[in-house]
């Protein structure tokens, strides 16, 4: 008998006995989560491609840019005979930052920024090194959160990598891997020399009780292997978040502080396939946002954002951006509630020729923006996050001067009026 015949003999008969030794589950389910944001939205009849500068901070208003946004997140839970929990998620999106407005023709048009995606693809596995342990492997957002009003991450680890959960102290720590290719151009580049791949190894300590509330502390080490004759990248990035009652008050909010430099310039803790900079890119972020509880009935969002380059910020020595906004709401009854929102933001540091000669003139260099939006929700629940809900607004935007304007989408003047209806649900 040869060496070849002695190893195949020895394979089969490990995976003979395999079925001996497999944990057969015990428990089976699946859970299903969908969310959806219609935006019905018209400049004077028309649609339009912009989002009014919001990811910038620049406005607050419900004029999101997506006509027609849907995301399904599908949970396949498992636990097997030893206690070993298997949750495998997959989470698909279609209609994200697509503004048209689509007739259903049968073969709905797709182009390559809104069109089918899957978001989330991970397999997590908890107690397999111990009870309150966790490893997980794949594609995912890694501990994501936004700003009230804004919308807008300003954290997150977006990618595919792996990373392991545990407690310590009675609190969540994990450490997780996590790459993103930057885009190179809109079609797939097979040419690896073309390739930009952003690498973040996170740190993160969750849950720390302050007496007053709780702190997350998130660290995390960029960097980007730049495309052939270029050069590599690297840098860090911090953040600390208060988790609080309203300043004292009936209600909740979120304070933090950021703070990045070089590929992790982008709110220090804001990390995926748009992460870049370098050695000059040095910048502070800091924001709070949450919602007081005044009455029953009345109820008042806020966020306030300060970002600025303590050298280099997004290619501009010294860019500063500020936002501060407002959405009291009052509920009518139980299936009315009555909103406002008001916004005011500025940007500053920007020189003429900034981003490519996209700064055109001395006007421009800094930008005051105004936003003022009455809305009515119609839903099932009027509290302040009641949904599902369908909500007709005017939003009215207005900038300091022409070009400020035309850097948010105000194709007409300083000044620009949106009336929509917005759909919203989360189940």
């Amino acid at each position: 008998m040869n060496k070849r015949s002695l190893v195949a003999i020895a394979v089969a008969s490990t995976f003979s006995a395999l079925p001996v030794i497999a944990n057969e589950k015990v428990e089976d389910g699946w859970d299903v989560n969908g969310y959806m944001s219609s935006n019905v939205r018209t400049v004077n009849g028309k649609t339009v491609d912009t989002e009014y500068g919001r990811p910038d901070y620049k406005t607050a208003g419900t004029h999101g840019q997506s006509t027609n946004q849907v995301e399904f997140s599908i949970i396949n839970r498992s636990t097997y005979e030893n206690g070993v929990r298997a949750d495998y998620v997959l989470r698909s999106e279609f209609g994200n930052g697509n503004s048209l407005a689509y007739s259903s023709d049968g073969g709905q048009y797709v182009n390559n920024t809104d069109g089918f995606a899957l978001k989330e693809a991970y397999v997590e596995l908890h107690g397999v090194l111990g009870e309150e342990t966790s490893i997980w492997g794949g594609q995912r957002y890694l501990n994501r959160a936004a700003g009230l009003l804004s919308g807008e991450f300003w954290k997150q680890s977006s990618g595919v990598g792996a990373g392991i959960e545990t407690k310590l102290a009675g609190n969540t720590a994990g450490i997780a891997y996590i790459l993103a290719d930057a885009i190179v151009n809109e079609e797939t580049d097979s040419d690896v020399d073309e390739r930009a791949t952003n690498s973040s190894i996170d740190l993160y300590y969750y849950g720390v009780d302050v007496g007053f509330g709780s702190m997350d502390f998130d660290f995390k080490y960029g960097q980007q292997k730049a495309k052939k004759g270029e050069e590599d990248q690297d840098g860090i990035g911090l953040s600390a978040t208060l988790n609080s009652s309203y300043y004292g008050l009936d209600g909740w909010t979120q304070t933090a502080f950021g703070y990045g430099t070089g590929v992790m310039q982008n709110r220090g803790v804001n990390f995926g396939n748009w992460s870049g900079g370098d050695d000059n890119a040095e910048s502070l972020f800091i924001t709070s946002y949450g919602v007081l509880n005044v009455t029953d009935r009345f109820q008042i969002g806020s966020e306030i954002v300060y970002m600025t380059g303590i050298d280099e910020l997004f290619g501009v020595d010294g860019l500063t951006r500020a936002m501060i906004a407002a959405r009291p709401s009052y509920k009518l009854n139980d299936n009315m509630r009555l909103e406002a929102t008001l916004s005011y933001a500025d940007e500053s540091g920007l020189s003429v020729g900034d981003w490519g000669g996209e700064i055109p003139t001395e006007d421009h260099t800094t930008s005051q923006i105004f936003n003022a939006e009455i809305a009515m929700a119609f839903t099932v629940n009027a509290d302040y996050f009641g949904r599902p809900q369908i909500k007709p607004y005017v939003s009215y935007i207005s900038a300091d001067d022409r070009a400020s304007a035309e850097m948010i989408g105000i194709t007409n003047g300083t000044s620009e009026t949106v009336v929509g209806v917005h759909t919203e649900i989360w189940f």
